[in-house]
């Protein structure tokens, strides 16, 4: 009985570690994300929504979502000639605040 409430003591602080250090990791700064999305506006609008139907619209899309498809164009896992451009120099908190923004949106 002791070593079972051991391994459950011992997965539920897993389980919290994992999930404050997602949170850390996921969270960013709607506020520097609207100062850094003057770049995107020229394509995605200036409140997230295109003005051209073969750009996506960016308000109100999943955080998570977006910060992954800037990595995938950053690192050229998903390539595309103006996006892979735009992502190549943006910082990690540049993403993570660019995807808070734009999620923010509704």
């Amino acid at each position: 009985m002791q070593v079972i409430k051991q391994l459950v003591s011992a997965a539920a602080v897993a389980a919290l570690t994992a999930g404050v250090s997602a949170t850390a990791l996921a969270g960013g700064d709607v506020a520097a994300g609207k100062a850094k999305s003057a770049m995107c506006a020229a394509c995605h609008g200036p409140a997230g929504i295109s003005v051209n139907p073969l750009w996506p619209n960016l308000a109100g899309q999943q955080e998570a979502y977006l910060a992954k498809q800037l990595n995938d164009f950053k690192s050229g896992k998903r390539n595309d000639p103006v996006m892979s451009g735009m992502a190549k120099p943006l910082s990690d908190a540049d993403i993570a605040n660019l995807a808070a923004y734009y999620a923010s949106l509704k």
